[in-house]
């Protein structure tokens, strides 16, 4: 009884110290993007919704979907938030890829110089234009519903593959006429500069751009700790999405490096009011509906349209064949 006593305060000394540090935390690697479109991942990690369910969690930054989805191949990354059509177009080559949760829907404005004559989609034609990369969930909804539906071809408009950044630097230095773009550079192109927004996919062809992505090997291996980063996400949605100002404090130094933006018309306004906004203005949803399900089929058989995507045995690619909707399931959203 007195070795009992003695050594149990020694035990629960020993217990409380481990659950309290890191080591304690399972280790869990995540890519993101830094675009709105990524807020949750951002968002998770500044809260600290991560270590909430037991991940210590490496957040990195990647400057295209394209690297960020061999990172998840090559087994450098466990999850990572990005564009579907990279997912289903290297899911096609055999890559070992799963969709296992939703992050948000695809919000792209067009945005055009005032002094460019752009007032529809449509006169775009003989333009120049800053979009994503050839190949990217943006390049593909521009190319494969924006100018089809607007009924040009791709080739009747100059576009240039640059990042956000540099779209929004190319508006402001005259360097092109308009520029397709996510937000917070959307509405930080339209503080900065002389532009107006003509058109928004959002509004007329809603379809999930970013998801949450993992290899079928690490889903195998660590199925337990990615459905606890997709806890901490589906958290860090309901902070967006009920807690905008509060969540614009954690993540506005991610898009504004300044305090301040300054501004045309508004004069010096704060970076945590201008990206509360573009919280405000995006649905984002931890969930993979049905809809959702059969508008990542169009977006699968645009690419393939397009020769972006090309199947083994030439039939179309079935997106169900690299989603796993268990955790959603389980969760009973």
């Amino acid at each position: 009884m007195k070795l009992a006593r003695i050594l149990a305060p020694a035990i629960t000394a020993a217990a409380l110290a481990f659950s309290g540090n890191a080591f304690a935390l399972e280790k869990f690697k995540i890519g993101y993007l830094r675009v709105m479109d990524d807020a949750q991942a951002m968002a998770a990690y500044e809260a600290g919704l991560y270590k909430k369910y037991g991940l210590d969690v490496e957040l990195i930054e990647f400057k295209s979907g394209t690297d960020l989805v061999k990172a998840i191949v090559g087994g450098q990354l466990d999850s990572g938030v990005f564009g579907f059509s990279n997912a289903v177009a290297w899911a096609s080559k055999g890559a070992d890829l799963k969709v296992v949760g939703g992050a948000q829907l695809g919000y792209h404005a067009l945005v055009a110089r005032e002094d460019s004559g752009i007032n529809k989609v449509a006169d775009l034609k003989g333009k120049t234009l800053a979009s994503q990369a050839e190949g990217s969930t943006a390049d593909t909804v521009l190319k494969g519903v924006v100018l089809r539906d607007a009924g040009i071809k791709a080739d009747d408009v100059n576009v240039m593959g640059v990042s956000p950044q540099v779209a929004v630097q190319s508006l402001v230095g005259k360097r092109v006429d308009a520029a397709f773009l996510f937000e917070p550079q959307a509405r930080i192109a339209q503080l900065i500069a002389p532009v107006k927004q003509v058109y928004e996919i959002g509004e007329v062809w809603p379809f999930p751009c970013m998801v949450v992505i993992t290899s079928g090997e690490t889903l195998k291996k660590k199925r337990e700790a990615v459905w606890k980063s997709l806890d901490a996400q589906r958290d860090a949605i309901t902070l967006l999405q009920k807690k905008p100002a509060e969540a614009s404090k954690l993540i506005a130094g991610y898009f504004i490096a300044e305090p301040t933006l300054k501004t045309l018309k508004h004069g010096e306004m704060l970076r945590e009011d201008v990206i509360r906004d573009a919280i405000k203005s995006q649905t984002f949803t931890p969930k993979i509906s049905k809809k959702d399900q059969d508008r990542m089929q169009e977006i699968a058989d645009i690419l393939q349209s397009q020769g972006s995507l090309k199947t083994r045995d030439g039939k179309p690619f079935d997106v169900n064949s690299i989603t796993d909707l268990s955790w959603q399931n389980a969760r009973k959203l």
